[in-house]
């Protein structure tokens, strides 16, 4: 039922008109965008009639809004009470509704520190659920975040299960499911980081650093080596000093490498979002939550990774400590935390939640963008930055809880 009603859905034609298009290149054309079979058909400007296929299409007016690409979430652990180390089809369901209720249209199944047993059985609930059409968000595979991380910097990361680059387990994993891991994130000071960076890469897999204490110069060599991405920059790695620049220093300063940044106004001051920008340019910036379980939810006790969280006014925090534990983040928030406290405008805060984690997953010739034959995931927000609707493939959400445009 759900797959034909997704289907019905596809082969429906949308026109969108009366609103702002973020396009691919562009910065906000006033104009319309048509849907059909799953993708962008055409777009145009409010003066450019549009083809005369449209005349059968639904019709919405977007009220002066802004249409834009759906969110791409390159680093999120769950959400909704739900983790994706449950390991089950009902969690990765809640998960993927509740973020597309936000916004997001794409994700990376994100893991933790975590037994092995664990991270296997992840892997494999991941791969048996990317093998069915998923009604929401879709998962484009997974970010491992850990084991191999340094214990100085473990932040909300159990440190029971920290252990050194496992070749082994890579080629086990890379083996059993070949391109379901999309990024790394390891420590690249530890012994053996710089060859495991070299076989990521064979591998076609994004290495990342995160949880690391690596030097300024180690983290030029891992570069060299194939390190492409940076997790939650400014948190659990050694910071920028002027005589000894440190990871940030080098996340800063190197263009091979995309960092990534949570905008909730807890992890990084928004001064230090500017300077990230200022520094690495909107291009080489990918917005991310770090979501857990606890996203959506109420306050109360939670578990990541097997260590006790407590959530206190909607901040996520490691019981025994005052280490953050992640973020109750969503893509649609953090977007707009962006364009209102920190003054990005929002298209380039578009291009960071959508087309540069497109880039970095080599995505981008399909998706992450707004343009003639991209899959139509697609958001209609208000004028003020509501969420009005979601499309994932063509197929309109029914998560909502916000008011609908008008048809017309």
């Amino acid at each position: 039922m759900e797959l034909k009603r997704r289907l019905d859905s596809q082969m429906q034609k949308t026109l969108i008109a009366n609103a702002r298009i973020v396009t691919e290149d562009g910065d906000g054309l006033w104009g319309w965008i048509l849907l059909r079979e799953g993708k962008i058909a055409a777009i145009g400007a409010a003066d450019q009639p549009p083809p005369p296929e449209a005349e059968t299409a639904r019709r919405i007016d977007g009220a002066g809004g802004w249409v834009l690409p759906g969110f791409i979430d390159l680093h999120v652990h769950g959400g909704a009470g739900c983790d994706f180390l449950d390991a089950n089809e009902k969690s990765l369901r809640e998960i993927t509704r509740f973020h597309a209720a936000h916004g997001t249209t794409g994700m990376l199944a994100t893991s933790l520190t975590v037994e092995k047993s664990r991270l296997d059985a992840m892997l494999e609930a991941v791969h048996r659920f990317m093998a069915s059409p998923m009604p929401y968000a879709q998962l484009l595979g997974v970010h491992m975040e850990g084991p191999f991380i340094n214990p100085r910097h473990k932040g909300a990361q159990n440190p029971d299960h920290i252990v050194p680059p496992r070749p082994d387990w890579l080629d086990e994993w890379t083996s059993r499911y070949p391109g379901l891991i999309k990024i790394q994130t390891l420590a690249p000071e530890l012994d053996g980081a710089l060859e495991y960076i070299e076989r990521l890469k064979h591998h076609g897999i994004v290495p990342a650093c995160g949880h690391t204490d690596a030097s300024y110069a180690r983290m030029m060599t891992a570069a060299d080596k194939g390190l492409r991405h940076a997790v939650h920059t400014f948190n659990a790695m050694r910071p920028y000093h002027h005589r000894e620049p440190g990871t940030v220093g080098a996340v800063l300063t190197d263009d091979r490498i995309m960092a990534e940044i949570i905008a909730d106004g807890r992890h990084v001051h928004p001064a230090g979002i500017r300077l990230l920008l200022r520094a690495k340019g909107i291009a080489n910036v990918a917005l991310v939550t770090d979501a857990i379980s606890a996203a959506g939810m109420p306050d109360g006790e939670y578990t990541l990774g097997g260590l006790s969280v407590m959530l206190r006014d909607g901040v996520a925090r490691l019981r025994d400590s005052d280490h953050l534990a992640g973020s109750t983040l969503t893509m649609l928030d953090a977007f707009r935390y962006l364009v209102r406290e920190v003054g990005v405008s929002v298209p380039d805060a578009s291009r960071m939640a959508s087309a540069n984690p497109a880039r970095q997953l080599g995505m981008d010739r399909f998706a992450g963008s707004l343009k003639p034959g991209k899959r139509a995931d697609v958001l209609l927000l208000d004028a003020s930055l509501g969420l009005l609707r979601v499309w994932i493939g063509g197929t309109e959400m029914d998560t909502l809880d916000q008011g609908h445009g008008n048809e017309f």
